[in-house]
């Protein structure tokens, strides 16, 4: 069988591609207004097969875009993005073998066609991919990524971005592994295909200005207060207060769905260090190596909390009035923290048990109501003196 006839599906899922590869199938043929799901579309790129799509002037190669929808092409892939409809022929690389989205590997003496790719090949790219190769060798040296786990990216404009691939380890990480992808995570360059939680980053780069890189990795003392529902308290060592602060928890999402990247949108411009429920973290920074440097900060609070819990002694903080210094150092250096408002009473975090480590997000952010009306104090004061005034004379009686 070399084609497989899908067009009367209203979605394609990666089950669709896998019985299609074992059914011999070189390629599918979708509606035009068919979804292919995007674990359909990381399986049809692995598997090298042809994506045809029914239009109005017959069939014409496409691949999946980022929603899920075909994008018609006229032979080969395409990706639609800021730069216009680029082609993405199925072309041998030598590194990556034969597939259909190698755009990124130019054969020798051929200089690069389209604007995407002149970005992609541009001395500034190749420089921030070997920056991205070497922080994720960190992450997967220091245990922060496991497998193909985690990925990087770094806003090399303001509508491309470079990132990571799938299904690749940090720790073999390669500069010609790297993607370029559009504001809408459709992929503009490269031999691999991008990663899947591309998405998250977006939502960053669009929300905050001034990030210009972001880390996602799952390092384990982190996570273990991600997969429990607790944030690690403040004010206790000094480069935490600085660099990280507070740090919010957002709740847990399927990866690499829009529901996912959009779970760090209430916490993304107060925090630049975000636990992921269930998941792991992310760090926003503006260069990939500051960003890294914010996963190593946090991880070895948490750890450190954690064996401070194990001395038996209540964890001492730092005063609020000195905390407000670091907290001023913060501001002069641009950093972010959502405590930059509060006073200096609020500043660190009070558990409901003497000397914990950890507390439940949000717990210290505030009044998250409106507050009590005088009529209401004094309703409460009242109830408290009456209390006190019946126990005195039942005293008295005795």
């Amino acid at each position: 069988m070399s084609s497989l006839d899908l067009s009367q599906q209203k979605v394609v899922s990666v089950r669709d591609v896998e019985a299609a590869v074992r059914a011999g199938a070189r390629e599918l043929r979708v509606s035009a207004s068919g979804i292919v799901t995007p674990a359909a579309r990381d399986a049809l790129r692995k598997a090298g097969l042809v994506l045809h799509t029914a239009s109005g002037n017959g069939h014409g190669a496409a691949r999946a875009g980022t929603d899920g929808r075909a994008l018609v092409g006229t032979g080969g892939t395409t990706a639609q993005g800021a730069y216009g409809t680029v082609a993405m022929p199925a072309t041998s690389c030598s590194r990556h073998g034969s597939h259909g989205a190698c755009s990124g590997c130019p054969k020798a003496g051929q200089s690069p066609a389209s604007e995407p790719e002149r970005l992609f090949h541009s001395p500034q790219a190749e420089a921030i991919k070997q920056e991205i190769v070497a922080v994720g060798r960190k992450l997967w040296q220091r245990a922060y990524v496991d497998g193909n786990g985690g990925n990087i990216s770094y806003r090399l404009a303001d509508t491309a971005v470079l990132c990571t691939p799938t299904l690749v380890s940090k720790a073999d990480l390669l500069p010609e592994d790297l993607c370029l992808v559009d504001m809408k995570g459709n992929q503009l360059a490269g031999c691999r295909p991008r990663t899947s939680e591309i998405l998250m980053h977006l939502e960053i780069y669009k929300a905050v200005p001034e990030a210009r890189a972001v880390v996602h990795c799952h390092p384990p003392h982190a996570t273990a207060y991600a997969i429990t529902g607790r944030v690690p308290i403040t004010c206790v060592i000094p480069e935490s207060e600085v660099f990280i602060g507070k740090v919010a928890l957002a709740p847990y999402q399927t990866p690499g769905t829009q529901a996912f990247a959009e779970a760090i949108l209430p916490f993304v411009k107060n925090h630049n260090t975000i636990l992921l429920a269930n998941h792991g973290i992310a760090c926003w920074a503006d260069t990939v190596t500051h960003a890294e440097w914010y996963a190593e900060v946090v991880d070895n609070y948490c750890h450190t909390l954690m064996l401070a819990a194990q001395l038996g002694a209540p964890v001492t903080q730092i005063p609020p009035d000195k905390a407000k210094d670091l907290l001023a150092l913060k501001k002069r250096m641009g950093l972010p923290d959502v405590r930059l408002d509060m006073r200096e009473c609020e500043l660190c975090d009070t558990g409901d048990i003497p000397g914990t480590i950890a507390l439940p997000p949000g717990s210290c952010a505030g009044p998250s109501g409106p507050a009590p009306s005088g009529a209401e104090v004094e309703s409460v004061v009242q109830a408290v003196t009456d209390a006190v005034v019946k126990a005195l004379a039942r005293g008295a009686g005795r």
